[in-house]
């Protein structure tokens, strides 16, 4: 029976400098050779995934923006974009509270680089990887096309608690760390996304399965009915998976396959 199998990029695929293990290539292959359906699961909207160095692994589509985006076979299936009213509602608040954020769409990110903490390479490192894919806020108001975002900086922790009770009642803010808060509309998340996918493509249920390793891995963690943590990752990934294989580098996604029959 020809199962999908849902995949996280960072932390999961590869590493902190993007170096993805050979074992996890081989899974792969054997997996498309078992007939399997392979799809990118992320949490980056669908600029920020490079095709060149995933999509030959053998990929079949790619959910991208924490479930706001859909693709099979290069072909885009669906896409939610946040009302321009309701995104330029929130640059205005970020703005104000003296935030350091990034507006995400799907063929743009949007980022004023002036605030961001001087030391911070966030900026310098996103122009590098987008080139002119990334423009500034300012300048784009009226053209801003959205689906999620994500809050890196924020001075203090009223100033959290304010940005929650401001836009807590539409958008899931997922804790990434320090003062990083990935932000998504209600009613999406990666679970969401694999739900819709599966639907279009008649996957039932019971033969999806997902690998993860952090916070916004957890809905598509706990959706999917086998799903596999990284040895290496968040504690909470581990407490939310089915079973926790080894390290990203200790041949953790070859391994989980195998556990699971899917090579």
């Amino acid at each position: 029976m020809r199962k999908a199998v849902f995949f996280d990029i960072d932390g999961t695929i590869w590493d902190e400098r993007q170096r993805i293990p050979d074992s996890t290539r081989e899974a792969f292959l054997k997996m498309k050779e078992q007939g399997h359906y392979l799809f990118i699961s992320s949490g980056r909207t669908r600029v920020f995934i490079p095709d060149t160095p995933l999509m030959p692994l053998g990929f079949d589509g790619v959910l991208a923006g924490c479930g706001t985006y859909g693709e099979f076979q290069g072909e885009e299936k669906f896409y939610y974009k946040i009302p321009l009213e309701k995104i330029q509602h929130i640059n205005e608040f970020l703005r104000q509270m003296e935030a350091a954020y990034v507006l995400e769409g799907r063929h743009l990110i949007y980022l004023d680089a002036e605030r961001f903490p001087k030391d911070s390479q966030f900026p310098k490192g996103i122009k590098g990887t987008l080139g002119e894919k990334m423009v500034r806020v300012t300048g784009n108001e009226s053209s801003l096309e959205v689906s999620k975002f994500c809050v890196n900086y924020l001075k203090g922790q009223e100033r959290q608690k304010e940005l929650e009770q401001e836009i807590g009642k539409d958008y899931t803010i997922i804790h990434r760390g320090g003062d990083f808060m990935e932000i998504v509309p209600k009613g999406y998340n990666k679970a969401t996304g694999i739900r819709e996918i599966c639907k279009i493509l008649g996957v039932a249920h019971e033969d999806t399965y997902s690998f993860g390793d952090s916070t916004n891995d957890l809905d598509m963690l706990e959706y999917t009915a086998h799903s596999i943590a990284m040895g290496d990752g968040m504690q909470q990934a581990k407490d939310a998976a089915e079973y926790v294989t080894t390290a990203l580098w200790e041949d953790g996604i070859y391994q989980g396959c195998k556990h699971y029959g899917l090579i």
